[in-house]
């Protein structure tokens, strides 16, 4: 069964005063109506969010070059102190490993009589 909407709310032409012009609606119109407003809308959504993007990313202001030499010669010397601070712990570890070896009986000798 077909809805009914209003199409206007004042009287048609040559209508009865009072009279009020209903238009017939039928499924497949809102179904055509939803399927070309939902195309529409996933096709420009991701279009209009990308150019947003594209207009916000220009507003940005770039660090100047100064700037980032001076953070990379910082990282640069950080990296290098803890390179330095890793070989010093795994200097550490070779050298705990070694004489914890060293005082370790050898498995090989049969124990000692009493």
């Amino acid at each position: 069964m077909p809805a009914l909407l209003f199409a206007n709310a004042v009287p048609a032409a040559g209508a009865a005063h009072g009279a009020v012009q209903l238009a017939m609606v039928t499924g497949g119109e809102v179904a055509i109506v939803a399927i070309v407003f939902g195309t529409g809308s996933a096709i420009l959504l991701p279009l209009i969010k990308a150019w947003a993007r594209r207009v916000e990313g220009r507003a940005a202001t770039a660090l100047p070059l100064g700037d980032v030499t001076d953070r990379l010669d910082r990282i640069e010397r950080a990296v290098e102190a803890i390179a330095l601070e890793v070989e010093r712990v795994s200097e550490g570890q070779r050298f705990v490993t070694k004489l914890l070896a060293e005082k370790a009986p050898s498995p090989s000798l049969p124990p000692a009589d009493r």
